[in-house]
């Protein structure tokens, strides 16, 4: 309030002085626009601009003056306003087949490790809290809504949770319905779904849908989807076909891990939140600053520009020598030829 009221006092002084000016200008017109005793039709706005520029100038430093000393910390939300992430995943004994990576030697577990912590290493991590399901012939929640990172490393590093459950066919949707339940309570579209899979022994029905809470949901397929490895007297592979319907189904986006780390892109579409006008994303100090340099500015540039393009008269134009007359004749010389003769 303060540095409106003195930006208010400055205005009504500018406003009084350039009062007096503009009278003082129309006195002296025909000198300053020549004959036609008029300026340019933008220059008739200078008084205006002045004020203007005077008013900026005025709140721009007095609220830089009073507001208190900005402190750059790393950026950190509170607790109810961080994001979800559900890392539903995959704990099957074919999960444990070394045919993943780039040269197919490493288990699907270590290779989906390896993408989720990829994924962990290149988002922001302070505005989210993680929960992990387990799902193997059933769904269990690991860990629910932590921000200790460490705990969740921990947990993608192979450990035998297929043994906390019932040996038989993998159930994708039982975990995806205890994924359900979990974030049904939470902020409409606060959530992201992490899927990690290699779609081994998916059930053709019973798909659960997903709560207005999720936001985003991604499956990630782990495993050769062509050769694959020999378990329980099958051949296992990463069946892409099975995991894209599931993603579709579920209105997300299937992606193929077994080889490559989530792309740019496809993290941004992720982890994009309700993005602000740049208007809104500016605070006071922003503000004051900007009033503060187009105030500057204006009065920097404002005279060159009256100076060079106020009017279109141009005083001391340079007059035309006037040169004497001459009076030239011919006269002939005593030898008969002629010369000029000059008489001014």
């Amino acid at each position: 309030m303060v540095a409106e009221l003195v930006a208010a006092l400055v205005v009504l002084f500018a406003i009084g002085a350039e009062v007096l000016h503009v009278r003082r200008t129309r006195r002296l017109a025909p000198l300053a626009f020549g004959p036609a005793e008029k300026a340019a039709l933008w220059a008739r706005t200078a008084p205006f601009l002045v004020v203007i520029a005077c008013a900026g100038i005025s709140w721009g430093l007095t609220t830089l003056l009073l507001i208190t000393p900005k402190i750059h910390e790393a950026e950190v939300l509170a607790d109810a306003e961080k994001k979800h992430v559900v890392l539903l995943l995959d704990v099957s004994p074919s999960m444990l087949l070394q045919d993943a990576g780039p040269e197919k030697d490493i288990s699907r577990m270590k290779r989906a490790s390896a993408v989720l912590d990829s994924f962990f290493t290149r988002v922001k991590v302070s505005q989210y809290r993680v929960s992990v399901v387990a799902f193997y012939t059933g769904a269990k929640p690991v860990v629910v809504d932590t921000n200790d990172m460490e705990v969740v490393r921990n947990i993608l590093t192979e450990l035998p949770m297929q043994y906390a459950f019932v040996a038989g066919e993998t159930d994708l949707f039982a975990g995806l319905d205890a994924t359900r339940e979990m974030v049904q309570s939470w902020k409409p579209k606060s959530t992201t779904v992490i899927v990690v899979s290699d779609g081994d022994t998916v059930p053709a029905t019973g798909m659960p849908k997903m709560p207005a809470s999720v936001k985003s949901l991604l499956v990630v397929g782990v495993g050769d989807p062509v050769s694959g490895k020999f378990i329980n007297g099958r051949q296992s592979r990463q069946d892409t076909s099975t995991l894209r319907q599931v993603a579709a189904r579920l209105h997300g986006a299937y992606f193929n891990g077994n080889e490559r780390h989530l792309s740019s892109e496809l993290l941004r579409k992720m982890t994009a939140t309700d993005t602000k006008s740049a208007f809104e994303k500016l605070s006071r100090r922003e503000y004051a600053l900007i009033a503060s340099g187009l105030g500057a500015a204006i009065l920097a540039f404002l005279p060159l520009l009256l100076h060079y393009f106020g009017t279109s008269w141009r005083p001391g134009v340079p007059v035309s020598r006037v040169r004497s007359t001459r009076n030239e004749r011919w006269i002939r010389r005593s030898d008969g030829r002629r010369v000029q003769s000059t008489t001014r």
